[in-house]
């Protein structure tokens, strides 16, 4: 773990530190409602006075057009702006209000030949006219050096994914033609009902580019159609990691069409087709793509996929040489019982059971599947199918999920605290019963010397959790309130500072120093804290320390939005 002394000058840093010192001027999370120009005075002042501001963070406040303009007069004060944070902004705006608002922002980062590396309007939802807003922005040379682009949850359409894909190929050529080619590296436009046509206008700009690393376009209502558009863009871009694009709709059609373009894509770090309708046979073909190669491989999410016992196997087999994997997520798939021993034994047989996922939502055995692979025709009839089991398809921008028939906890075999504590599911920490947290307080009282092992076993209890299964959340709030109520009671400033940096370390936005291995999904965990840092036990001084990291981009926290949502909203409301 970090040194005391060095915890001691992160926390003072923390503290005592200025906006200057990190170039980031920041107005984050203060709710300030923004009209006129005089109520942005202050902060177009403070921007024309910072020496040199490479980043802006407005998120969390709502921004007018009027104000908009008087801080578009301090940017064009700062040729070296890089990052425009400005995700959450207009919170109560007409859509009509918001385009004029970003026009007159960018006026000012293009008045100041500044060269934007980042872009973030996320959760604005101002959809197909919002992005009309930053049209002229991304073509001009203040983004030719643009690499991540953010627009997620913003609902901008067909129409509006048609518009940005125009944008971004006009762009493309003429940053080309002044020799400096645009490279975009990270694109992410989730919830953005871009659908067949928006992502296949989308596709042909990622195919120009070449230069993406991560690619995120989850619950867009994608089919078959322009899943099959955007693999075959994948393969243009060799350098990619992460590839989200939860909640769409493969079908076998397009997981086919997707396992081609893994091939060509070896750098791989993050693959992410969950809620996809993938079913058994989308997921052997994927299996058979990921069988050699793919060395850096360290998530493979393929959850609410319909998938059966077989074919979850052999998806399981294809990381046997995955050296660097961390999560497999195959929760919510037909597996029944006896699959989900299955699966555990193969990966146990590999020394790669500690990357499972909860299966916790495990909808049970489908003995009724027809699992005829290469039966694309009955695969595309059945997107169109009202399911009588349960499965809703009514919407493509909906999430799409069967309904999860976890074990019900009398059905299960009966576990010990120690059985669970080594491989917690949820069913399993139901199951313990009404006293469960006595019990749990009992068998892990002998390591309430050891702060981080006590954090690390909570941690661990945390990953249970999911936004669905109240019963379990509930269940571990209680767990969390008596153990760190207890680690907490009497404690002096180093030790609450050093639960802060523990839990840091266990999420994975702090290095330790003995190599600790974080959680491998740390939604479950942030959702628990949520309900943590608004107790009474929870030193203040923990809670500056978590809202300062968690406040911060992180590739860990953009797979987990939500989750990241939540938690700040506790961390800036106490």
């Amino acid at each position: 773990m970090m040194a005391g002394a060095d915890l001691n000058q992160l926390t003072d840093r923390l503290a005592k530190a200025s906006v200057e010192e990190s170039s980031i001027l920041s107005f984050a999370g203060q709710g300030r409602k923004l009209d006129t120009e005089d109520d942005a005075k202050e902060i177009a002042d403070a921007i024309v006075q910072f020496k040199s501001m490479k980043a802006l963070r407005m998120d969390g406040n709502t921004l007018g057009v009027d104000a908009a303009k008087a801080i578009s007069k301090g940017l064009e004060k700062h040729p070296e702006f890089e990052r425009a944070l400005w995700s959450d902004m207009f919170t109560g705006r007409l859509k009509t209000e918001i385009p004029q608002a970003l026009m007159y922002l960018s006026n000012g980062i293009m008045l100041a030949g500044a060269k934007l590396v980042e872009l973030d309007l996320s959760d604005n939802a101002f959809g197909p006219h919002g992005i009309n807003g930053v049209v002229e922005l991304l073509k001009s040379e203040s983004c030719y050096t643009l690499k991540e682009l953010r627009l997620n949850n913003n609902g901008l359409g067909v129409t509006g994914g048609k518009i940005l894909a125009k944008t971004l190929l006009e762009c493309s050529k003429a940053s080309s033609a002044a020799g400096a080619p645009l490279a975009l590296r990270v694109f992410f436009s989730g919830r953005g009902r871009l659908e067949n046509e928006g992502s296949i206008a989308l596709a042909e700009a990622f195919k120009i580019m070449g230069s993406l690393e991560e690619v995120q376009m989850p619950q867009n209502g994608i089919n078959h159609e322009g899943i099959t558009a955007l693999a075959e863009a994948f393969t243009v871009n060799k350098n990619l990691r992460i590839i989200n694009l939860n909640d769409n709709t493969f079908t076998e059609v397009g997981a086919k069409s997707m396992a081609k373009a893994l091939k060509h894509v070896q750098n791989l770090e993050v693959i992410n087709f969950g809620d996809c309708l993938i079913r058994s046979g989308g997921a052997r073909v994927l299996a058979a793509a990921l069988q050699e190669g793919h060395k850096k491989l360290k998530e493979l999410v393929l959850s609410f996929n319909e998938i059966n016992k077989d074919a979850a196997n052999e998806v399981a087999e294809c990381v046997e040489n995955k050296e660097c994997l961390e999560k497999l997520d195959l929760n919510g798939n037909q597996l029944g019982e006896e699959g989900v021993e299955l699966i555990q034994g193969t990966l146990e047989a590999m020394g790669r059971l500690d990357c499972l996922a909860s299966l916790s939502d495990d909808e049970g055995d489908d003995e009724d599947e027809d699992d005829e692979e290469g039966d694309a025709s009955r695969q595309e009839e059945e997107e169109e199918e009202d399911d009588d089991e349960g499965l809703e398809i009514c919407d493509p921008n909906l999430q799409v999920k069967g309904t999860a028939i976890s074990p019900r906890p009398e059905d299960m075999k009966p576990v010990s605290v120690t059985e669970f504590l080594q491989l917690p599911t949820a069913p399993k920490l139901i199951s313990l019963g009404s006293d469960r947290t006595a019990k749990i307080m009992t068998e892990i009282e002998k390591d309430f010397n050891n702060t981080d092992k006590c954090i690390q076993t909570l941690m661990k209890i945390s990953c249970v959790v999911s936004s669905e299964n109240t019963k379990a959340q509930n269940a571990v709030n209680e767990i969390a309130d008596s153990l760190l109520g207890k680690l907490l009671r009497g404690t002096d400033e180093s030790t609450k500072a050093t639960i802060s940096n523990s839990i840091l370390v266990h999420i994975g936005l702090l290095k330790s120093e003995d190599k600790v291995k974080p959680v491998a999904d740390p939604s479950g965990p942030m959702l628990v804290l949520s309900h943590v840092v608004k107790q009474s036990y929870f030193p203040k001084l923990a809670r500056d320390i978590l809202q300062v990291f968690f406040g911060r981009p992180h590739e860990r926290l953009d797979k987990c939005q939500q989750s990241k949502h939540l938690l700040l909203q506790s961390l800036y409301q106490v």
